[in-house]
């Protein structure tokens, strides 16, 4: 019951940061897109409760976390990990893992940008270490394509990378997504990833963006996989939203505001 009461609360305050920014979100997929946050904004992509079985291996990753802020026109820092719950006997109870740091830049600006042909971007950075999971560092570089039309949106990746574990890896996909102007819109993605001398993975998603406004977006999925010898299928859900760093003050103000209010 507390931590029902707790999101009850907190979720007027995440509300009320959201009326700062513009997000694009790029939840729920494994890929992204070729776009970065304006300069001196925060976007947080968050996963806050998802389902993951993988062979006979159920977890639950609460919560998944990406924070993308605006340094520079054009470039973005990146940090990301999520805290996994583990379902299975033998299995630790709770890790945190798939940590990174990275950085992103448009090498081009194109039809995400609001001008003609393609946006391509790149994104690298490294892998770190997890908690009770992950051990060792990587290392990982991705370049990004993405074409707007009318009637949607595509954005292709390429990824390569040294895993934390020294192994070499790459993955290649792509994202559809339907019209941009649709409150809520169709996407769907495929992705193949190989993890050389380990396993590769073929995947499909299909699920829904809700553009709530300008700076938040819900979104769903459902993930189905072959990993090597065996299936896996997922459950995606989460929100992203944005804001102005300098409004940090203000939003502080208004999450302890509606935190007070919440207690009473």
């Amino acid at each position: 019951m507390k931590g029902g009461r707790g999101v009850a609360v907190l979720a007027p305050a995440i509300v009320l940061a959201c009326w700062y920014g513009a997000a694009e979100a790029y939840r729920p997929f494994d890929g992204t897109d070729a776009a970065v946050v304006e300069t001196g904004e925060m976007e947080i992509e968050l996963g806050a409760l998802e389902y993951l079985r993988d062979g006979a291996e159920r977890t639950l990753f609460a919560p998944n976390l990406r924070i993308n802020y605006g340094f520079t026109p054009g470039w973005e820092a990146v940090l990301e990990g999520e805290v996994a719950h583990g379902l299975t006997a033998g299995i630790p109870g709770t890790s945190l893992v798939g940590n990174g740091v990275f950085l992103k830049g448009v090498v081009r600006e194109g039809s995400l940008q609001e001008k003609l042909g393609p946006s391509i971007a790149t994104e690298f950075g490294a892998l770190l270490p997890g908690v009770h999971d992950e051990r060792g560092t990587g290392i990982s570089l991705a370049g990004i394509v993405s074409q707007r039309w009318d009637w949607g949106t595509m954005h292709f990746n390429a990824a390569a990378a040294l895993t934390r574990e020294r192994h070499a890896d790459y993955s290649l996909g792509t994202i559809i997504e339907g019209p941009r102007d649709w409150p809520v819109r169709p996407v769907s993605e495929f992705f193949y990833e190989r993890n050389v001398g380990q396993f590769q993975t073929r995947s499909a998603l299909i699920g829904a963006i809700w553009q709530v406004q300008d700076n938040i977006a819900v979104d769903f999925a459902v993930r189905g996989a072959r990993v090597s010898d065996h299936t896996a299928g997922e459950i995606r859900a989460g929100v992203t939203f944005a804001f102005g760093v300098t409004k940090g003050p203000d939003i502080l103000s208004g999450l302890i505001a509606t935190l007070l209010h919440g207690t009473h």
